[in-house]
This record gives C-alpha cells, structure tokens and sequence, in this order.
C-alpha cells in the first residue's frame, strides 16, 4: 500500500487503483501541497488528515487482500520483524504505472522511515515464566495500553519495562531479554528490595491512595518498608534504572512515552542525560486537587520532575487543570491556557481520553463460541432483566456502594425483585492487603444479606463472582446485558464503560455510569450519570434505566456508541505522539528567540584585554543570598529584606579594587537597602532605577528631572494600602519614585483577582490623568513617574562616572547583568545603537574634548530635595527634553544613531560589539544578548572572572 506522509495527495477511483494527483484537495481545506503550516492548530489538523487518510487506504487494500492470489510478490508484501501487513512497495503492487510515477513514489518510500517509539511503563505487557536456567516462557497480555500501541502502524514501538519477576542471575537476564526482544520488549531488571520499597511502598502505598483521594496512610503497613523518605530514595533509584535502559536503547530522533505514576521522576533522569530527548509523560490515575497534593512530603521534587518532559496528559481537562494549579500553588511557576511556563520554558499539559479498540469487541460478537455464550445466558436470565457490574475488588470501585443502591431500589420496587438480576463480577487484587482482605469480606456479607432477604428457592437478585472472566465470555456478558452499572468512586477513566457501550449494536442498553470516573467526561451525553455516595440518587437511576423507552435508549446509545467506535485506543496513541512531535516543533520555534547562555570564557578573556571596564550589576535575584533552598520553603520575611549572597564579598572587593574597573550597582530597591549592602565597597549605587546615585564614598544625588510630577503618589498609596489589607501576606513597599505591591506570597488566583481589581480601580480613578507608567510583574504592580527606568538613567549615570573619575581613556568594556522586569530592560539597549556597524564605526569625541563640554564639568555632591540639585542637573542635561519624549519608545528597537548626540556616555565609549555582553538572569524572555540561570551562576561568573584576573 502506498502511504502518504509528503505533500502529495491520493485520490482513490471507484476500482480501487490508486493515482498520484498533484493537484488540491477540493474536499480538504488544508493544504498539503504547502509548507509547514505556522500556526500549531493548522499543523495537528493536516498531522490528522493525513492519518485518517492513511488508514482508509489501508482499509482498501485489506479489504481487497482476500481477492488477490499468493503470488511472486506473495512474501515481499508484508514488513520484517512480524510486523502486519500493510504497507506495500509501491513498484511492486502497481508495476503498470508509468516510471515518472514509479520513481516520484520509490523517492517517497525511500524518505519514509518510520520513527521509532519507545514506550517505558512499570510493567512489560507478558507474563514471565522460568523453564529452565536459560529459557522462559511468555504470555501477552492484553490491556487497553497494548490495544493502543499495536494499531500503531506509524511508528516502531518498543517497550521498556519490569517483567514482573525477580532474576538475579546473569544467565537468567540475558535469557528473558533474549526472549522478550523477540516481542520487541527490553526489560528492566529490579531486585526484590527496590520492588517493596519502591513499587509496594511508595507506589502502592503513598502516590495511589493520595491520587485516588484516600490519603496518605496514617501508619506504615509493610514489614519491608521502613519509611517515607527510604520509599521515595528507593522510587528515585528505580526511576534512574528505568532511565540507563532507556538511554542505553535510545536513538536520536526517537519519541520516550512515559507512563504512569511510577515514573513521575523518570522525565527529569531522561532529560539531564539528554536535554533534546523527546519525552512526553502519561497519567492513567486521576490527579488531585492541589489541596491533596501539597501534603506529599516530596510534593515539589514530582512536581518538577514530570515538568522536565514535553508533553504531560491526562485522561480529562479536570485532571490537567488540576496538575497545573499543583505547579501554581505549589511551585509559584506560571500557568497558562497551553501548560505551566517556567522562565520561558514551557511544559504543555493537555488532556487525551484514551479509548478502546472497539472493532476487537464489534468483530468478537459475531464469534461462534460468543454467540453460543449468548444463547446459554439468554436461557439462563429468560424472563429477567439483567445488570451487569465489572469491577477490581478495589476501595475505588464503589462495589458496596453499588449493591447497596441495588437494595435500595429493591425495597422500593418490590415488582421488580423477581424480574432483574445484578451480576457483578469483583477481579480479586492484592490479596494479601489487609485492607483488601476486609474490603472482600464486607462486599460478601451484604450480598449475602441482600440474597437472604430477597432470594427464593429457585433465583437470587444478586450473583457475585470473586474472579475474572475471559475475553469471549465477557463479551458475550456485555451483549446481554439490559443495565451497566458503575459506581466508581473515583477512577482516572474506567474502559469496562467503554467495552459495554462496543457490544450493545443490538441490545442497546443503558449505561449508568459514576460522575467520578474519566469516562464521564467522555460518555456523559448518553450514559445517566450519578452520585455513587448518594445511594437514593443511584437506586432511582436503576428504576428509570429499567424503566426507559426504547427510542429513548437508542438515541443515548448513538452518542456513546459514535464516541468510542471514533475516539479509539490507537486514534489516542497517534493524537499524543502527533502532539508530542508538534510540541517539539513548538519548543524550537521558542528556542530561537531565547538568548543563549553567557560564554563565560570568552567574556573573561575580552574583560582581561580591556583597558576601561564598566560593569553594571541588578541586585535583586542577582547578587542576592537565596531564600529558597532545597527542602525549605520561602522565607518571605526574608525575601522582603534582601542581603548580599556571602560568597560575593571577597570577589566584589576584589573587582572594587582594580582601577581599570568601573562597578555600577542598579536596583529598584531604596537607598537604605543599598546602602546596607554595599557601603563597605568602592562602587557606584543607583536606587530606584537609578533616580538616585552616589559613590560609596560621597553623598546621595538625583537624577530626576526638574519638573518630575508626584502628585499621584498620596492617591495610589491609599489603594495600595486598601488592597494590601484585603489580600493576606501582600505587601507593598513605598518609594520616593515609585510604589509596588506584591502579592508573591499571596494565594495565586485570589492575587491575580485582586490585582486586576486593582489595575481597573487605578486606570478609572487616581492615575486616570496622571503622567504615570504602570508595571506588572508575574507577581507584583509597580506605579512609577513616565521615564523612569533603567535604561533612561544609565545615560546619566554614565554621565556622572565620568565627572568623579575624570576618566583619561573611553569605556571599552561593558559588562550588564542582571534580573530586571520587561519595562527596564532597555537598560541592555541602550548600548547597542553605539555598537560600530559591520560596514563603517560610529564616530566618536575625544575624550579629552568631551572634558571641555560644560555637561561633563564635575557635579558636586547635593543632597536629595535641594533646589540647588534640582536647578543644576535641569542646566546641565540638555537632553533631559528629549528624554521625556522617547521614554515610552519600544524597548526591543533601542535608541536610533540620530539620537546619539543626545546621549552624554556617548563621548565616552569606544565599544565594539565583541566587548560588549548583556546578560538576564532567569528569564529566558529577554533583550539581553546572553542568559545565565541563576544567582548561583552569576556568582561563578564573578569569581571564576576574579580569580583569572588575579592570575594573570
């Protein structure tokens, strides 16, 4: 069969041969003949038209397979490696097409190269059985994961599991995997300690009750267990053995999917060994609320370690949502309509209802053994209405809760007790679980009950079986039955709904299905949903599905009947990995507009040929100690009265030290913070955006403009006040140039709430008419004077560097870190328009004739509110007018060269680009040239910088 993945079309004639059209898709809005579509939506829905549009070529060849005779081709047509048939040479079918067509089709197979899919999950789909010291024998079974990924014909999949037995022998080992490659699985070999600690214990006993919202268990039941912290170090170290076998398989290009709760810390090992790994992460259980989930002890390690993968999903929107507010509140990232953004980085979380092969059950019905099934139960039941129940005999699965409505209803109904039977069919799971061993003996004590009370001699209401039933026999069940019943009280998706809905064509049964399992997000249109705790609710659901008029039942089966024949295992498998691939696309596109890391070296190497240095550091997130440290929580008081990290004293004093270096610190923060912080070095101090300046040795001087307007700053402070009282553990800090609330520590949503509040009440009322500028954080609201950033003070910082050091060569070498917000980063702009262009060099003023200009004559120390200030800096800055009207410029397009003249620095810059680096710290959405990630790494910086200085 000839496949299309290119940008040709297939068009298919009523006799079935298959012709190249080069021309559009009438039908088909989408235009594969294009490039790459630009938006992610249009890319997923040609990803889809092509999908679909495979797989009805490959229904015709499988229809028209039966007819063609075994000929020389007979045993050319199918793939290697037991794969199905399907995909077919295209000279070898059609050998009558014309060689312009042939060789078009022998170059599309040729670029068409499957990609390969490796799938990692706890368990391999076989059962493993020892023969012999070197043999094994294996059994597939078949879930609804396996059902997914063996109708993946798009992709090689291989799997990446524990096989369910313990092997401590070599010989043993290399004997199963030798087995299981056969079945295209690789193994993962687990001791027996790992397997209580980390599969018994921390799965089983910690993140599935919490995730299904039965909390963390009071006590610790299991003898070989010994407590958290050694079942989480023991889920870290499977985690990483998960890891090694998928990097010792891996191949570039290869897609990782990731399945489950068992290894949620599987992204993170996979991603610092190979950052551009594909890896999307899967969760088949519910995921809680973040109430639920910020009592896990390691609730923020988890957390970050699935956000280190691509693509996260979840069965329901509900789940997703839930995840997402997790990172919010827990880890205060960014969440957004598209996933959780961590410094530009962002993870997509979305949701995937996984399906059914729903043609496996359609094609079972119609099996002779089936139908002979059907017929013995049809005998059995005659006269009777029958509902069904198929369930683990699990806490989750509302089994008692079920039967109990079912009594309920036969107290209320006595005319039905001899026309309905409920069969429920409870699959035993660990039995050796205390409280599984309870769970079993309630559920038979209240069948028995129900039995005595209502049974006769010759029938009884209920007919529980503590077993499983095989494949035919449960089909054959589904098809008979009148009323499925699932009473969940809280499941990630529940797919026996699912299975029902696939073998009721004929019976059209009614579904009553649990508002706490996935599925009714899915099959809600049709199934009659309940309230499993509210037994009345469920009793008198069971008397109107019973009760319900045939036309009534057809249509609700039609709804659910269209959802599962169309939302498929395989149609989910390929819309995640489809998402998955796109993501990456996505990512890349974001990755080209994030700088790249600081070249540490190089950055060195040009400060040591320099001769007049200028380093401008933030404060803030910069050279600041850490409040967050692992396993701590923020220390807000802390974080409210920054320090000076400790490690950057003796470099600072260093630097301070050398006379070829100029040190500038920049800072929102007020003149007291600084000066607490900084007064024992040789440096300049720049407070509030650099509205105030003074050398370490001298007094405080202003920047400001002369007729700087403060009206607004009574009016603002009462609002900021109001709203800090109004929102638990903000705060907001009044400045003589600006006013900030900060909500950080607040409640997230209510912050937002509250801050949107805000921002309307100050746009209709105090600074309505104001000459203001209003700045927003991720987490805070800045109100400042129109012009005051960073970028519109360092010209005159400059300026003033300049008169107190009577600088005898020009500035050479630029240095400019910090963690600045959006609106002050024309601080790193500002000094590109002075860069010398590739084709001629900016002219420069001498310096000695830049001495001369009466704007550089020395500025004497003032104090802060002279007029004698005010008066001189208004006489002495020309440019001061023109500062005022390109204060709002766009800060990405910096300053243009004719507005060179206006800038006093430049008189006293001789910078090449090579010399100059400009670099954010932590955020990766920035007009800085370079990146570095933390304070931490601003601190190697400094001291690997110091110490090569010193060496030389």
């Amino acid at each position: 069969m000839m496949k299309v993945n290119s940008s040709e079309e297939i068009g298919i004639l009523q006799d079935n041969s298959v012709v190249t059209n080069t021309s559009h898709m009438h039908a088909n809005k989408y235009n594969f003949n294009s490039s790459t579509p630009p938006s992610r939506l249009e890319r997923l829905l040609r990803e889809r038209e092509l999908r679909r549009f495979n797989r009805s070529l490959q229904n015709i060849e499988e229809s028209t397979d039966a007819n063609i005779e075994s000929g020389p081709l007979g045993n050319e047509l199918c793939l290697s490696d037991g794969d199905n048939c399907g995909y077919f040479h295209d000279d070898e079918l059609f050998e009558g097409f014309n060689n312009t067509v042939r060789n078009e089709n022998e170059r599309k197979e040729k670029q068409m190269t499957k990609q390969r899919l490796l799938v990692v999950a706890n368990r391999l789909p076989v059962s493993a059985v020892r023969k012999g010291e070197d043999s094994w024998s294996l059994d597939i079974s078949v879930g609804g994961l396996v059902s997914a990924l063996l109708g993946l014909k798009e992709f090689e999949a291989r799997w990446i599991g524990w096989a369910g037995v313990n092997v401590p022998d070599k010989i043993g080992q290399e004997a199963l995997a030798k087995a299981l490659a056969e079945k295209r699985c690789i193994p993962v070999f687990l001791d027996e300690d790992i397997v209580h600690q980390y599969y018994n214990g921390y799965c089983n006993n910690i993140l599935w009750p919490l995730f299904h919202y039965l909390g963390l268990p009071q006590e610790d039941r299991l003898a070989t267990t010994r407590s958290f912290q050694s079942q989480f170090d023991a889920y870290k170290k499977a985690n990483q053995m998960f890891a090694d076998v998928v990097n010792k398989h891996y191949k570039e290009g290869d897609v990782v999917w990731c399945h489950d709760y068992h290894l949620m810390f599987l992204p993170k090992c996979l991603k610092e060994h190979n950052s551009k790994m594909k890896v999307g992460w899967f969760l088949h259980t519910p995921f809680p609320s973040s109430e639920i989930h910020r009592t896990l002890p390691s609730r923020s390690e988890l957390l970050r370690s699935v956000l280190a993968a691509d693509l996260v999903g979840f069965h329901t929107y509900d789940y997703a949502r839930h995840f997402v507010s997790a990172c919010t509140r827990i880890l205060g990232l960014e969440g957004t309509p598209e996933g959780v953004e961590d410094q530009g980085k962002l993870t997509r979380v979305a949701a995937f209802p996984i399906g059914i092969d729903s043609d496996r059950f359609i094609r079972a019905l119609e099996l002779p053994q089936v139908q002979q099934h059907i017929k013995e139960l049809k005998e059995r039941f005659a006269g009777r209405k029958v509902m069904l129940g198929v369930d683990r005999l699990d806490m989750i699965k509302g089994i008692p809760q079920k039967i109990l409505a079912f009594e309920k209803f036969l107290e209320e109904n006595p005319n039905w007790r001899d026309k309905v039977v409920l069969l429920q069919i409870a699959v035993p799971t660990r039995t050796d679980v205390p409280e599984y061993q309870k769970l079993t003996s309630q559920v038979h004590e209240i069948v028995g009950r129900i039995n005595g009370r209502f049974g006769t001699l010759t029938a009884v209401p209920i007919h529980h079986l503590d077993r499983s039933l095989d494949f035919h026999a449960l089909c054959a069940l589904y098809a008979v039955t009148d009323v499925a019943l699932v009473t969940s009280l809280r499941d990630g998706m529940n797919l026996v709904s699912y299975e029902f809905v696939a073998c009721q064509a004929l019976k059209k049964g009614v579904l009553i299905l649990s508002e706490f399992a996935g599925a009714a997000q899915s099959l809600g249109a049709g199934a009659i949903l309940v309230n499993p705790w509210n037994v009345t609710e469920v009793a008198a659901s069971i008397g109107y599905a019973l009760n319900m008029e045939a036309d009534e039942r057809e249509k609700r089966h039609w709804h659910n009947f269209m959802h599962v024949t169309t939302h498929t295992a395989q149609e989910w498998a390929e819309t995640f990995v489809s998402e998955l691939n796109d993501t990456i696309v996505e990512a890349q596109l974001r990755i080209r507009q994030v700088p790249p890391l600081l070249p540490n070296k190089t950055a060195i190497e040009r400060y040591l040929q320099s001769n007049n240095r200028l380093l401008i550091l933030g404060f803030n997130s910069t050279l600041t100690e850490p409040v967050e440290t692992q396993g701590r929580r923020v220390d807000q008081i802390k974080e409210m009265e920054p320090k000076l990290h400790p490690e950057l004293k003796e470099p600072l004093k260093r630097l301070c030290a050398d006379p070829k270096t100029t040190i500038v610190v920049l800072s929102g923060s007020d003149r007291n913070v600084l000066d607490d912080n900084f007064a024992d070095y040789n440096m300049w101090l720049a407070a509030e955006n650099g509205m105030f300046l003074r050398l370490t040795t001298g007094e405080w001087m202003t920047t400001m403009p002369d007729n700087l307007n403060m009206d607004w700053v009574d009016s603002v402070k009462h609002v900021f006040e109001y709203f800090t009282e109004r929102t638990p553990r903000s705060h907001f800090e009044l400045r003589e140039t600006s006013l900030v609330w900060n909500y950080k520590y607040a409640d997230v949503e209510f912050g937002r709430l509250q801050a949107r509040d805000m921002l309307q009440h100050l746009w209709t009322g105090p600074i309505s008419n104001a000459s203001v500028d209003v700045v927003q954080g991720s987490r805070s609201v800045e109100v400042r004077a129109v012009g005051v950033t960073k970028g519109a003070a360092i010209d005159r910082i400059l300026g003033e560097i300049v008169h107190n050091k009577g600088m005898k060569e020009p500035i050479d070498y630029v240095l400019c870190i910090g963690h600045f917000l959006g609106k002050d980063e024309d601080v790193y702009t500002f000094f590109e328009p002075e860069l010398p262009s590739e084709t001629s060099l900016l002219s420069r003023t001498k310096v000695s004739d830049a001495a001369k200009s009466p704007s550089m004559s020395k500025l004497p120390a003032v104090k802060i509110g002279s007029k004698s200030s005010h008066h001189r800096m208004k006489n002495q800055r020309p440019w001061l007018n023109h500062e005022k009207t390109t204060a709002n410029h766009h800060r990405g397009s910096g300053w243009s060269r004719d507005n060179a003249a206006f800038h006093e620095g430049s008189s006293v810059l001789d910078l090449k680009g090579e010399n100059y680096f400009s670099c954010a710290v932590g955020r990766k959405r920035s007009d800085a040239r370079f990146l570095l990630g933390s304070s931490d790494d601003v601190i190697s910086f400094l001291k690997e910088l110091v110490d090569t200085s010193s060496s030389t």
